[in-house]
């Protein structure tokens, strides 16, 4: 087996998107730290940490620093479900981030463009590409729509249609969420490669908020089924 990355931290937002992959875990011991519960175990051969966050980029950056500091994975992967932004990507289909930005993020009357993040001066974040192809290519074999992309993250539920548009004119994103792009920015300044798994469970011009309670459970399955295929096997 291929280990370049041994040791895989896993980030949800909710309990729903993360029971399935923790139930997986075998080797289970529990670990408090900052406050956040993490769980540590093994998927097939590798290790992995996964922990719940919370909603909101808050709550996941904070996350995403206390389980690199703590536990020093060699990859992050944020999984759960997000709203779509395309025509392209249907309820059930999966976005995987080729970058991240954060869309509430706004500095314009400064003379900065749309996004930016002051002081590492970026829009967007990163996905690695050897997470992103690997999530890719486990998608394909398992029948999955996989649509790599942007994914936007800020601090609000995307549901109008007014909301949408401004996004998609800033950005032009494939899904948004609310926990993605901060995740990203804090392994970007840790140094740790990031992917974020999105199962959609809105579609683009659907009533989301009806959407979002009818299909979020099925769409953080096909999240997690994903994940931990991808983890059990050897393109990783």
């Amino acid at each position: 087996m291929n280990m370049k990355y041994k040791k895989i931290g896993i980030i949800c937002a909710m309990e729903i998107e993360a029971a399935e992959i923790r139930s997986a875990l075998s080797q289970v011991q529990e670990k408090t730290v900052g406050g956040i519960l993490f769980h540590q175990g093994k998927l097939g051969e590798r290790e992995v940490v996964i922990a719940v966050c919370g909603i909101g980029k808050v709550f996941a950056a904070m996350c995403a620093q206390t389980m690199i500091l703590a536990f020093s994975p060699d990859a992050v992967y944020n999984s759960g479900v997000a709203g779509s932004l395309t025509e392209r990507l249907s309820i059930l289909d999966i976005a995987v981030s080729d970058q991240l930005v954060q869309h509430d993020m706004d500095t314009t009357p400064l003379g900065d463009p749309p996004g930016l993040i002051s002081g590492i001066n970026r829009v967007f974040f990163p996905g690695d590409q050897d997470l992103v192809e690997a999530v890719a290519r486990e998608g394909a074999a398992l029948g999955l729509r996989i649509l790599p992309g942007t994914i936007a993250s800020g601090d609000q539920f995307i549901s109008k249609t007014e909301q949408k548009e401004r996004i998609k004119a800033c950005f032009d994103p494939i899904a948004c969420e609310m926990e993605g792009a901060a995740i990203a920015q804090v392994a970007f300044v840790n140094g740790t490669p990031f992917c974020a798994i999105r199962a959609i469970s809105d579609a683009y011009d659907g009533k989301n908020e009806m959407d979002y309670a009818q299909f979020a459970p099925a769409a953080a399955h096909n999240s997690a089924r994903l994940l931990i295929s991808l983890l059990e096997g050897d393109l990783l």
